[in-house]
């Protein structure tokens, strides 16, 4: 089997905006594109590319200038192979490019065995526990409403985004958690608005209200302050997802004991194939990698599904309410039942893209 030839279809992608925090706005008009992989035997790959916040325009020109003439008349099985060709073009390649023909690949791959992504890359459990990651509120209130809302629906854990500013984030952290009791698991995502004594005191505070874990407090070039930290706080400190660097840059935060639980999704890592080794790395530490998703698009949250199904170490589904624009072009969407997201259980990554009402969006093809 070889693979024939490589497309991408755009289409237009109009959204509401909405906001994970102070500084991150989504929904944007942008442009969807459809990755096609086409193989001599008719069998295709697919994945999306672009988010509501970046559409998938200024990715194009990497893969058609530089990848196309890289792939065509390959083995489409040879994916590690092709994903470290792929890497070592970074300087001119997207790690969005990257990660969306990756996905695509194991697309492939699923198709050719009949089976589910996750079967090859080996199921451990059916179903894992979904948290709600919160929207942007400017009122407290807003906060503690949503969070009683997935309670009461019977979701048992519950991550916030807070406003950036210490003393406002503990009031939040404070008045979800007397909400809400024990009865969920808390986690707070500060993305990176703090400096270290800031860190150290929000981390404290939300120690004594028993939360389950501490993510992105600092940015995530600080790693002298992230030691510190990771040495004052009993909390889990939570970190990886954006490094530079990527998955090659994840052993020296192990080594240097710069997290407790690393993070990685498949765009920020390049793919299945460097989340799946970032979930091995981890679990060589007898550490937890804690997948991320909901923020760039519907068979990016797909493919971190599959890779959840078959890491030992990922506790958890990460969910969005506030991404809807973000659940774009399937014919039908990830499904929850009583707080749980079931294995896939189709071929490849298993879910129909919406061809129909794409196609009433329609751009171009690029080839």
């Amino acid at each position: 089997m070889k693979i024939e030839d490589i497309k991408i279809d755009v289409f237009e992608w109009k959204g509401t905006p909405w906001r994970t925090n102070y500084r991150n706005i989504f929904g944007q008009d942008v442009n969807l594109s459809v990755i096609r992989i086409i193989t001599d035997n008719g069998i295709e790959g697919n994945s999306f590319l672009g988010s509501s916040k970046l559409g998938s325009d200024h990715h194009h020109k990497g893969i058609i200038d530089f990848t196309k003439k890289l792939l065509i008349g390959r083995n489409p099985q040879n994916i590690s192979k092709i994903w470290n060709d792929l890497w070592k073009m970074n300087r001119s390649l997207s790690i969005n490019a990257i990660a969306s023909l990756d996905i695509a690949l194991w697309d492939i791959n699923g198709k050719i065995s009949n089976q589910p992504i996750h079967r090859l890359l080996g199921t451990c459990k059916e179903k894992v526990p979904v948290y709600s990651s919160t929207a942007f509120h400017e009122k407290i209130n807003d906060y503690v409403k949503e969070a009683i809302t997935f309670m009461e629906a019977g979701w048992t854990a519950h991550k916030i985004h807070p406003h950036g500013v210490p003393d406002i984030d503990i009031k939040i952290c404070q008045e979800i958690r007397k909400s809400v009791g024990s009865k969920m698991k808390l986690m707070l995502d500060s993305m990176c608005a703090y400096q270290y004594e800031d860190a150290l005191r929000v981390g404290k505070e939300i120690e004594d209200l028993n939360f389950y874990w501490y993510e992105d407090p600092l940015v995530e070039e600080d790693i002298y302050n992230y030691i510190k930290l990771c040495s004052k706080l009993e909390i889990p400190i939570v970190s990886t997802e954006f490094i530079p660097g990527k998955y090659y840059s994840v052993p020296e935060w192990v080594t240097k004991k710069t997290t407790n639980i690393v993070r990685g999704d498949v765009v920020a890592m390049g793919g299945i194939t460097p989340l799946k080794k970032l979930t091995a790395l981890a679990d060589a530490f007898n550490m937890k990698c804690e997948i991320h998703s909901g923020s760039s698009n519907s068979l990016d949250n797909v493919a971190n599904l599959h890779v959840i199904m078959a890491s030992t170490n990922c506790e958890f589904y990460e969910f969005f309410p506030c991404s809807g624009e973000n659940r774009f072009g399937l014919s039908k969407e990830i499904e929850f039942d009583n707080g749980y997201v079931s294995a896939p259980n189709k071929p490849g990554l298993g879910f129909e893209i919406a061809w129909k009402d794409l196609n009433k969006t329609y751009v171009a093809t690029i080839e």
